[in-house]
């Protein structure tokens, strides 16, 4: 009998090519009719669970989710999840965050144009009979400035789009580097007055937070230039709607496009009755592609939480941006290897873990890598299932202080990763590297001796008296107890006439066969550790 397979409730419509994504692994429930009290008593019987917005995860329900690795989110935002109790509970939150954005950026420029040229309001004039083409002259985007605020994925597809009308863009955005408004030709504002005094056009794409509520306020509306347009297919809340409207009387804003607002539905205000004004009922993301997109990135990440694969679009680890994941990826279960076996050499305490990374991975963020060493380093040795979102939790619990060492120069390898457990009694170090284009871990140091050897599930490491004959012995011991070695590779560099070999094998080696060839002459130590 084969192991059961994971177990997904896709609680809310996804595109089918989601669904069967996950089909192809997993076993797939469609709970699009499951009441709310059928999923509190159904929810323990799920690995994953896949929703969009209608569904609230609260803390409740994630504590009755007992088997919950993993919550998909299919879209961008993650309002009606708990993420802390997710992440308390080791829960994986992951999220489609990129899936809208091509639709958003797009709508962004429809509502520019459809405020510029009147589209509308001549549309809603000519179906009740009334030809007024003097009345609807519009204006261009060709020569005119437009102002992006909040330049990150959005921002910058948008920003690209109004180049191609032959705009001038400046953006500003504090956490982007002044690298990447160069090398999309954007001029990069220091600050928004320096925005608000040269747009003729603004965009605001920024998340919701605290400090972004009301961003366009009657303060900054004062900054603005006469007649400016302001378009808002971001978040309702960042626009002051009362300062707007006050704006719009003025003149100082000469017209407004919306497609979200501080609560929707949205149907009944002042703003709808102006002619310059165009609204839409939050259609940004509403595009069959950005759905099905949607659907089918969550899916895959939710399998990819579910087959131990790296996720890139979790809510609750380390964030990691997209090129920097694309690089590091392949080193999160080398460093997950290296801190299991660094480990598994050591005596048991911890006291401090020192992650050392060089060559190319060092000029990342490599915080998720230090993260993967202290998974490997806890696996097995903590009451609650160990993984990538609650590993920094669980070793502040017990002490164990983390310090990363980078450095771009590396002799060797191209990429190095080196794990040192400290603790009273002395420390272990381990070193591996990732080889090939499949990036397959290799061993390539253990206790100061050098190897170059793949790794496996099994590894035993002996010390002993550099001599002729001592591999043959423990070939003979293990072929005695029908233990197969798989590869083996010897370090004899050191002086004081010690020698370090380490062997893969097929199968676990029991402790009373390493201790039978540690009573032998010349032995020193072993070690038998099952990554």
């Amino acid at each position: 009998m084969g192991e059961a397979k994971p177990k997904v409730l896709v609680k809310e419509k996804i595109a089918d090519s989601g669904v069967e994504l996950l089909r192809a692994e997993f076993d797939v429930e469609l709970g699009l009719e499951m009441s709310d009290d059928e999923l509190r008593d159904r929810i323990g019987e799920f690995d994953g669970i896949v929703i969009r917005s209608a569904t609230k995860l609260s803390e409740d329900l994630i504590e009755r989710g007992s088997r919950l690795k993993v919550i998909g989110r299919a879209g961008t935002g993650v309002d009606n999840v708990d993420v802390e109790a997710a992440t308390k509970r080791g829960v994986v939150v992951v999220n489609a965050p990129e899936s809208n954005s091509v639709a958003a950026a797009e709508h962004t420029l429809a509502l520019a144009l459809a405020l510029c040229r009147n589209v509308p309001q001549a549309q809603a004039s000519l179906l009740g009979g009334e030809w007024a083409r003097s009345r609807f002259a519009g204006n261009e985007l060709y020569g005119k400035t437009l102002g992006v605020i909040g330049f990150g994925r959005i921002g910058q597809l948008v920003a690209k789009r109004a180049q191609s009308f032959e705009m001038q863009v400046i953006a500003y955005d504090k956490f982007v580097a002044a690298e990447r408004f160069r090398e999309l030709g954007v001029e990069h504002a220091e600050t928004t007055d320096q925005l608000y005094s040269q747009a003729d056009i603004i965009t605001i794409h920024l998340p919701k937070t605290p400090d972004t509520i009301n961003w366009i306020d009657a303060e900054a509306i004062a900054q603005m230039k006469d007649g400016v347009r302001i378009v808002n297919c971001a978040r309702g809340e960042l626009v002051d709607l009362e300062a707007l409207e006050q704006g719009l009387d003025s003149g100082q804003v000469g017209g407004a496009a919306l497609d979200v607002f501080p609560e929707e539905p949205f149907i009944d205000h002042p703003l709808f009755e102006r002619g310059n004004v165009v609204v839409t009922p939050h259609l940004g993301a509403s595009t069959a592609e950005a759905q099905d997109r949607a659907g089918t990135i969550t899916a895959d990440q939710v399998r990819r939480a579910l087959s131990g694969d790296v996720v890139t679009n979790a809510v609750n680890i380390a964030a990691v941006r997209p090129e920097a994941m694309e690089a590091l990826a392949p080193f999160v279960p080398l460093s997950e290897k290296l801190g299991r076996l660094a480990q598994g050499l050591g005596n048991g305490s911890v006291d401090r873990v020192v992650a050392e990374f060089r060559g190319r991975i060092a000029e990342h963020d490599t915080r998720l890598l230090g993260i993967a060493v202290l998974v490997g380093i806890l696996s097995g040795h903590t009451e609650e299932q160990i993984n990538l979102v609650n590993a920094p939790a669980l070793a502040e619990e017990r002490g164990i202080e983390l310090t990363e060492l980078k450095d771009a120069a590396s002799d060797e390898f191209t990429e190095l990763v080196t794990v040192r457990l400290e603790s009273g009694d002395g420390s272990v170090e381990v070193a591996g590297t990732a080889v090939g284009p499949r990036n397959l871990p290799h061993l390539v140091r253990v206790w100061g001796e050098s190897f170059y050897m793949p790794f496996a599930e099994h590894i035993v490491v002996f010390r002993y008296k550099d001599q002729p004959g001592m591999i043959g012995r423990i070939g003979t011991i293990f072929g005695e107890h029908g233990v197969n070695i798989a590869s083996a590779a010897v370090g004899a560099e050191a002086s004081g006439g010690q020698a370090v070999l380490a062997l893969t094998t097929d199968a676990p080696v029991p402790q009373g066969v390493l201790e039978e060839i540690l009573e032998l002459d010349g032995f020193d130590t072993g070690r038998a550790v099952d990554l």
